[in-house]
């Protein structure tokens, strides 16, 4: 089963390289990753997308509560949250009819074009998983020139924070 997985730990050098050590020693995948300083500069958010039964999950959030640096754990998969993710999209735009093509897409999934050339264009999408992976479906493989990730990022609903 897929979690989503926030921890908020000290912003130190090292940190990240024990949490995924952890994951590493015990072989467990991460399949996105996502870490930045949050509005505390002592402190960074991180968010984890992993697989997993309860227990797999259970002994990897009990693992990460054991990190010195970990402040808190939280499993956003059990309650209500929004996640997104964003992706810079580099695709093919070599005719008038190419172009009007993208642009079309790229209003209907609410993304920007960032970059124009004379042979290609790159979109900025943000939005849920699906919503970013019905997009690049959209496009034959031979025109994406690049797809570059962020990884899902999460935050809880509702008033309370982490």
């Amino acid at each position: 089963m897929r979690r989503v997985i926030s921890v908020l730990l000290e912003n130190e050098a090292g940190a990240l390289s024990r949490v995924a050590g952890l994951f590493s020693a015990r072989g467990y995948n991460i399949e996105g990753l996502s870490v930045a300083p949050t509005d505390d500069e002592q402190v960074s958010r991180m968010t984890i997308v992993t697989r997993g039964d309860e227990q797999i999950i259970e002994q990897i959030i009990k693992q990460l509560r054991k990190l010195i640096e970990v402040i808190k754990v939280t499993d956003l998969t059990e309650g209500a949250h929004i996640e997104r993710e964003m992706v810079l999209l580099k695709v093919q735009a070599e005719t008038g009819e190419d172009r009007a093509e993208i642009k079309r897409i790229a209003d209907i999934y609410r993304s920007r074009i960032i970059d124009v050339t004379d042979s290609s264009y790159t979109l900025e999408v943000t939005g849920d998983g699906q919503k970013v992976q019905s997009l690049l479906q959209l496009f034959e493989p031979a025109r994406v020139v690049e797809v570059v990730r962020t990884g899902t990022t999460a935050i809880g609903r509702g008033a309370r924070g982490m």
